[in-house]
């Protein structure tokens, strides 16, 4: 069955299905082969009907057991190896059944139509001998196989229906000839369907109803699939889902039979000529009752699902080498679905989220990604309601510090849409920092900056001005809610970048940092302008981690708003600064208009590392910033080369002059 909208149903009186009760679940979802094991009361047919299959005909000669076979996955309808097991009371003993039985993905047990004692038995000592090893709510399904049909005009399956109600495992019944060849092929289909394709995930019995799980999941497609957000599938909607599920369009006529059946049947199914969520779940109870499980599972199976209704691990974390030295960002295709999504759930195009919208945004997520604390994380409205700016930034944050987290929630959130992408097409990983190093210049978007300075420095202050929020609108943040990130963006020579600020304490002079404390693109060092004491503790910090370090180091003076203190160390912060050679020491405050320069500053070191000698010539102009004007670093370079090539042109001058003595 190629639409998902056209119905198949089992008409024929020899084969019934059910949707078993209980919580029990099949195999996951991606198995390599299926195994299926025969059992029965001597004399049923068992063997025949496994020579019937492989041969085609019935066999003359019959012997006790047959071999174990094995049906190519090419010749199989679900395109998986199959092992077919025998069983013989009289050529095995008890031992060798407990193995098999629990080997076997699914058991067939075989009856005789024709022999009602053989049906007792099914009761009376297989079921339970079944349960006795696999545990009563065991996973293992049943399939019950009445042979010799072509001896009797009646069917069996009045007795057997009980029988399947009675016990929860039994996916079905069918009944069959091997001597005929009836339905040889159909037991063996729905025994490996039974594997493949489990009703009790999806379909409870009692109650004629999907299972809270299945409709949690099928509902969680349904807001994938509804791009405009408006809770109803419309025809564009309907065939993007046809083509994901199916890859084949859906014919008109096909769709307009779908809706009136839909319409016949359930109330509200259809609205604005659109099927709701209602007629969406309506269907897929319908294609279970038909036995067309498969169907359901098809679905389930390319969102992510596996038996259990949870998304797989593979489906949600595919594997992603990220080398040492490297970082992760999102690419532009992942920035595209995400800001698509922003449009989505931003019903009154307002460009920020309100709590609602957020809610409904991650409402096919387990969690939603972050809490209220992303007020003082990313840019918000006056509201404290994120906006595309700070929700990207947020995004860019996640991929940068948990890859493995942003991408489930974009498994979650239905980034993937076909069975040939994965989220790895919306990650980027950086080349090796040292490589970076080397050029002296970034192909990164992100960069990592720590902000390292003593309590009371101001870095928290200097973090939430990175956000917006100057000194005052800080005076009535919960200090609970503050987290050691922020994160934003901002121009370097005309190109959006992202700059990560990570606080870091510094405790005591002796207070050591950890490997991860020291791994970043640049350094923040910041002290209290207006304390004699704060300056000490960055200079320390500076001559034991970083003097013979390749990473760009700008020392920062807080509360520039306050009269300076003359800094109780034997060098002070300007002479420092000259020094060691690093760039001009900047100053800074959030009391009133928050200028970028320290911002911008830091990113543009970031983008372009250099070594610290190289700092004199890149930053001659103290009242220059930095990525004020983009000619300063081609200037700079060309000044770096006249000088070089000048060096050189004197060095051969005075060579030929001492030759010529």
């Amino acid at each position: 069955m190629n639409f998902l909208f056209l119905f198949f149903l089992v008409e024929s009186h020899i084969t019934i299905f059910k949707g078993t009760k209980g919580s029990s679940m099949g195999p996951r979802n991606g198995r390599k082969d299926v195994r299926i094991l025969l059992l029965g009361e001597p004399g049923v047919g068992k063997t025949s009907l496994i020579l019937s299959l492989v041969s085609e005909e019935f066999p003359e000669e019959v012997p006790p057991r047959a071999e174990e076979i094995t049906i190519p996955a090419d010749v199989t309808p679900e395109k998986v190896p199959t092992n077919i097991v025998d069983y013989s009371a009289q050529e095995q003993g008890e031992e060798s059944l407990i193995v098999e039985i629990h080997k076997a993905n699914v058991i067939c047990i075989v009856y005789a139509v024709d022999d009602d004692d053989t049906i007792d038995k099914i009761t009376a000592y297989w079921l339970p001998f079944i349960q006795e090893q696999l545990g009563e709510n065991h996973l293992v399904p049943i399939v019950l196989v009445g042979n010799k049909v072509d001896l009797v005009e009646y069917s069996s399956l009045e007795i057997i229906l009980p029988i399947m109600n009675q016990y929860a495992e039994i996916e079905s019944c069918v009944e069959c000839s091997a001597k005929t060849l009836k339905n040889i092929s159909e037991l063996f289909y729905y025994a490996q369907k039974a594997v493949l394709h489990p009703t009790t995930p999806l379909y409870v019995t009692e109650t004629r109803d999907l299972t809270e799980k299945c409709k949690k999941a099928l509902t969680r497609i349904f807001k994938i699939c509804d791009y405009d957000n408006d809770a109803i599938l419309n025809d564009y909607e309907l065939n993007q889902f046809q083509r994901r599920c199916f890859n084949t369009p859906l014919q008109p006529h096909a769709l307009e039979d779908v809706k009136n059946l839909v319409r016949k049947n359930v109330e509200d199914g259809i609205r604005d000529d659109g099927l709701t969520v209602k007629g969406f779940l309506f269907l897929h109870i319908l294609f279970i009752q038909r036995g067309r499980h498969e169907t359901t599972w098809t679905v389930l199976r390319k969102f992510g699902y596996d038996d259990s209704m949870q998304l797989s691990k593979e489906y949600c974390c595919p594997r992603l080498v990220v080398p040492p030295g490297c970082t992760t960002e999102l690419s532009h295709q992942g920035y595209h679905f995400l800001t698509t999504l922003f449009e989505k759930y931003d019903k009154d195009k307002d460009g920020c989220l309100s709590p609602n919208e957020v809610t409904d945004l991650f409402s096919t997520c387990p969690v939603i990604a972050w809490g209220p604390e992303i007020v003082n994380v990313v840019p918000t409205n006056e509201n404290g309601w994120i906006t595309l700016q700070g929700y990207l930034a947020q995004w860019t944050l996640i991929a940068a510090l948990d890859v493995c987290r942003l991408m489930e929630f974009l498994a979650y959130l239905g980034y993937i849409s076909s069975a040939d992408e994965n989220q790895l097409s919306a990650i980027i990983v950086t080349r090796e920092k040292k490589l970076d190093l080397q050029k002296r210049q970034t192909s990164r978007n992100v960069f990592h900056c720590q902000v390292i300075g003593p309590q009371g420095a101001g870095k928290s202050t200097f973090m939430q001005g990175f956000i917006g929020k100057t000194l005052q609108v800080q005076a009535s943040i919960n200090k609970a809610q503050l987290t050691p990130y922020t994160i934003n963006s901002l121009q370097v020579y005309g190109q959006e970048k992202y700059l990560l600020l990570h606080e870091v304490d510094l405790y005591g002079m002796n207070d050591t940092l950890t490997p991860p404390e020291l791994y970043c693109d640049v350094v923040c060092l910041m002290y209290d302008a207006s304390h004699p004491r704060s300056f000490e503790y960055v200079a320390r910090s500076f001559l034991k981690y970083f003097s013979d370090s390749k990473v760009p180091v700008l020392i920062v003076g807080s509360k520039a708003d306050l009269p300076a203190a003359i800094q109780d160390y034997a060098i002070q912060p300007m002479a420092f600064c000259n020094k060691y050679k690093l760039p001009p020491l900047q100053a800074y405050t959030s009391n009133g208009t928050i200028r970028k320069d320290a911002y911008v500053k830091l990113a543009t070191m970031a983008a372009y590392p250099v070594y610290k000698p190289a700092w004199k010539l890149l930053c001659q102009s103290r009242h220059l910033p930095m990525a004020q004007d983009s000619t300063v670093w081609v200037k700079a370079g060309i000044g770096m080369a006249a000088v070089a090539l000048v060096s050189l042109f004197l060095v051969k001058i005075i060579k030929a002059a001492s030759e010529n003595r």
